[in-house]
């Protein structure tokens, strides 16, 4: 029902599967053709071993008049058998978008009868009064940008294409150290632009680049980051595991394994 993440959280044994909900006191509202099918200040969020974050509405916060039950059914380890519905909002129809845990496994009671929605298959959420992106921001991930003085030297196809010692590190849960280097401080010349673009809810709207003439992005931009993480802003990060090299203070960075390897 979600993504799977790059790693479990750090608290978690090799091996151990973990399910945890928690209230949360965000006002959330979600919006399919213009009409706000879920409006809540009581809602929870579910964290899962290996899963980004989930959040389950109430039904008296879901518009239920706009909800008709299909014969879809999933069956989940941790949780138990899952129904589902679709949504019907004017002349447009989505199936499948919801699931619920009407009868859940013992220990699980926490989301009995409580509703989620597939992100992807909505139009808008917002958090309060700002719309969020992507997938809900867990409060336990953490993602903290430090202005640095270490010495940055990106190597790609034996060419040094950016060097640097202003770099901005970002340190974020789960993931390796990014290297956020001024544009300035990088041979925009020995890259080209991509049409890629993703969405990080953390951070932004990113925008990438790859080496001339090669056919992999290795590099990217937030131009306009979310306003809790300015520090990065125009600031260019490669993939430390796409690169031939990252040197730090004059040594190599160990190339990390990760979905982008």
């Amino acid at each position: 029902m979600a993504q799977a993440t790059s790693a479990p959280p750090h608290n978690l044994r090799v091996g151990e599967h973990r399910v945890e909900v928690e209230p949360t006191p965000r006002w959330l509202r979600v919006e399919l053709n213009g009409v706000t099918i879920a409006d809540s200040k009581h809602a929870v969020m579910l964290r899962e071993t290996g899963h980004l974050p989930v959040y389950y509405f109430p039904p008296e916060d879901i518009r239920m008049d706009l909800m008709t039950p299909t014969e879809t059914h999933t069956t989940c380890p941790y949780k138990g058998l899952a129904s589902y519905w679709s949504i019907k909002v004017g002349d447009r129809e989505v199936k499948d978008v919801v699931w619920s845990y009407q009868d859940p496994l013992p220990g699980r009671e926490d989301i009995k009868g409580y509703l989620a929605f597939y992100w992807n298959k909505v139009d808008h959420w917002y958090e309060e009064a700002e719309e969020i992106f992507k997938h809900p921001r867990d409060p336990y991930h953490r993602v903290d940008a430090i202005q640095s003085s270490r010495k940055v030297k990106v190597i790609v196809g034996g060419q040094v294409v950016a060097e640097s010692e202003r770099p901005v590190l970002l340190f974020e849960t789960s993931l390796p150290t990014r290297y956020y280097i001024p544009k300035d401080d990088v041979h925009l010349d020995l890259l080209e632009a991509t049409d890629t673009q993703s969405t990080c809810p953390y951070k932004g709207n990113a925008s990438y680049w790859k080496p001339k003439g090669g056919d992999r992005d290795i590099a990217w931009a937030y131009e306009s980051p979310i306003k809790e993480i300015p520090a990065i802003k125009g600031l260019i990060a490669f993939f430390n595991e796409r690169v031939d090299a990252i040197e730090v203070d004059g040594e190599v960075e160990q190339k990390p394994r990760t979905n982008w390897s």
